[in-house]
């Protein structure tokens, strides 16, 4: 019985004991949840702030790169950067100096004409400096990228964007000035300064008040300069600037157009519709003749009162562009005014002049034609040109002879042929035009092969060569006397100047590279020592040889662009490759020594250039002929080139 009673209390410990440890752990359990809820929402808040960071860790790992780069690099960054952005600098404040222009030149210049003109000089003066110094200051900032990329200096996606961004105004500094540096602000100005300049002579050009045609003869008095002396002074202030900006032809169009107008409004108040009667128009001899004493009168109120005073005011305003100028802008008003049609009215002696004129043309035209192959002949005794180009008279021939076959000149050369020839009871056949052309191309060829033989550089010869035969095949190919000549003579000289520029070539640039030999370097088998001697022998060599080469050839010229880069290429691509090459294997065994300069004496970028800047045409050098006919007795502005032996070179 006791021992019942004891197992029955024993298990009912057991149960409660049971029930607290169920207890417990579902306690445990919901902290455990409540605690991984909240891990998970720390989690959460977390994540965004994880992302960021390893966002920015590359631009973090790349922020401290530069303390990996040289440490001799560091130090000298700080230098080059300044010498780079101090010029750029300079050349923006310049650009805020121009915009701060702006107001006063987009201002009326009536208002203050001479402050308007300083204003404009600034900035003339501005945009010089920047047109001078802008390409300079972005090749420094060029270089500064390029220092911090090859040492490693910054992140090539920063180096990315910034040559990204030189490049854009590299390409806006190879673009338009007037657009590229003030935004249009300069041709503005021009424009306001050429309405002001109409302005002036539109306000001051009044009409001559014209008195009755019963006392025109009566007013013997010649009219003073139609405009003050103030007005003046400021259109020839304002013609100082147009000019300086290539605005002259403008001007001149606007002065004659006012002032023309001007004289045709003075000239309506006198009867001038006889000048447009015709000879058989005229009733009688009488009314002829009363017509004539009236154009008399007209004619000389004219050019008393108003051509003359015209006369006087063009020397007035454009004296100091010269006489040419004035003259040729008095010649253009009377035109326009109606001069010509009182000098084309009753003018018989005119007619008569013409006729002489007419003669004096056919016969002087005719004998410059005939006489043009002698003169070429002629020529065959002169040397040839001393830097190898295309002598003036081989490009002159051609060209005027290829006019000579063109629609525009040969039935005019044509018709004065014919009626020379009339004069002389000759008959006159179309295929004497064309053989004479002909004969005078073979003469070219002639003398082409003349100087050819004339050179003692053989060198030059070849290269004299190569330069004409390009010459007449690319001029003429295409053209009437080209296809005269036929497809098989262009073959021929294209041939030919392909032969001359690989014998060029291949006698005198083509001998430098193989002073770079890397025989018995591959080893170094002589030692280091032997090496260097021998590495400083061959770049002495080769320097020799380049600057030998280069010194006789610097005032060489090719003036046909194509070939002329592609000589230029030809001859690049053959050493710069090879130098490059040979330097990077070797030039470290001459850079460190004192002598360096010697030896590596052009880096491959200074070859380049260099080496591209060969064969450039000369300013100035290739002048146009002038002369006398070969009759002298008209001039038409010929040579005579028997006497002229500059027509060669």
């Amino acid at each position: 019985m006791a021992e019942s009673v004891s197992d029955s209390v024993n298990g009912g410990n057991k149960k409660k004991h049971g029930i607290e440890n169920l207890i417990s752990a579902r306690k445990a359990l919901k902290v455990s949840l409540e605690k991984s809820k909240s891990l998970a929402l720390a989690l959460e808040r977390a994540g965004p702030r994880l992302d960021d960071i390893n966002q920015r860790l590359p631009s973090l790992e790349a922020a401290v790169r530069s303390i990996r780069a040289d440490k001799d690099a560091l130090v000298a960054v700080g230098g080059h950067i300044n010498r780079a952005v101090g010029p750029a600098a300079a050349v923006l404040k310049v650009f805020d100096a121009v915009h701060g222009l702006e107001k006063s030149l987009l201002s009326d210049p009536r208002n203050d004409l001479p402050g308007y003109l300083s204003v404009l000089k600034r900035l003339e003066e501005a945009l010089r400096f920047l047109g001078d110094n802008c390409g300079l200051a972005i090749q420094w900032l060029e270089d500064i990228v390029e220092y911090l990329e090859d040492n490693r200096m910054a992140d090539e996606k920063y180096l990315l964007n910034l040559k990204k961004s030189l490049k854009g105004l590299r390409e806006l500094e190879n673009g338009e000035v007037e657009i590229r540096l003030d935004g249009g602000l300069l041709d503005a100005a021009l424009d306001k300064l050429e309405s002001d300049f109409r302005r002036l002579l539109t306000e001051n050009s009044v009409p001559l008040p014209m008195s009755s045609p019963s006392t025109l003869g009566q007013q013997a008095c010649i009219a003073p300069s139609p405009l003050p002396v103030s007005i003046i002074q400021k259109l020839q202030a304002i013609l100082g600037r147009l000019i300086a900006n290539n605005r002259f032809d403008k001007c001149i169009s606007v002065y004659v157009e006012v002032r023309s107008s001007n004289v045709r409004a003075s000239l309506q108040a006198l009867d001038l519709d006889y000048l447009e009667i015709s000879i058989a128009e005229f009733n009688d001899v009488q009314s002829i003749e009363g017509y004539i004493a009236q154009w008399g009168r007209h004619l000389e109120f004219a050019v008393k009162h108003l051509f003359e005073a015209e006369y006087n005011l063009c020397n007035d305003v454009f004296e100091r562009m010269g006489k040419d100028i004035w003259m040729g802008c008095f010649a253009k008003i009377a035109a326009q005014a109606g001069m010509l049609a009182f000098l084309q009215f009753a003018c018989v002696e005119i007619q008569n002049l013409t006729r002489d004129l007419i003669n004096r043309v056919i016969n002087g035209a005719a004998e410059i034609f005939w006489e043009l192959l002698i003169q070429v002949e002629l020529q065959r005794q002169i040397p040839p040109p001393p830097d190898g180009s295309v002598p003036r008279l081989v490009s002159f021939i051609t060209e005027y002879c290829n006019k000579l076959l063109g629609d525009d000149y040969k039935p005019v050369l044509t018709q004065v042929l014919v009626i020379h020839r009339s004069w002389k009871h000759e008959k006159f056949q179309e295929k004497l035009l064309v053989n004479e052309v002909l004969k005078i191309v073979k003469a070219i060829e002639q003398n082409l092969e003349t100087w050819l033989k004339a050179y003692d550089d053989t060198t030059l010869s070849h290269f004299f060569a190569m330069n004409n035969h390009c010459h007449l095949y690319k001029s003429l190919k295409g053209t009437k006397l080209g296809d005269l000549l036929g497809d098989s003579w262009l073959r021929e000289h294209e041939q030919y100047k392909d032969y001359y520029s690989t014998i060029f070539f291949r006698d005198s640039w083509g001998k430098i590279p193989s002073h770079l030999s890397r025989e018995g370097l591959i080893m170094f088998s002589g030692g280091r020592a032997s090496a260097r001697d021998l590495v400083k022998k061959r770049l002495k060599a080769f320097n020799d040889a380049l600057d030998d080469v280069y010194k006789k050839q610097s005032n060489w010229v090719i003036l046909d662009k194509d070939l002329r880069e592609k000589t230029s290429q030809l001859i690049t691509q053959a050493i710069a490759p090879i130098y490059r090459s040979y330097m990077q294997n070797y030039g470290a065994l001459v850079e460190q020594d004192a002598s360096s300069g010697k030896y590596a004496k052009y880096t491959v970028e200074t070859l380049e250039k260099m080496l591209g800047s060969l064969f450039q045409p000369k300013p100035g050098r290739y002048g146009s002929f002038k002369g006398r006919s070969p009759a002298g007795k008209f001039d038409i502005g010929m040579v005579d080139l028997r006497r002229t032996a500059s027509a060669v070179v």
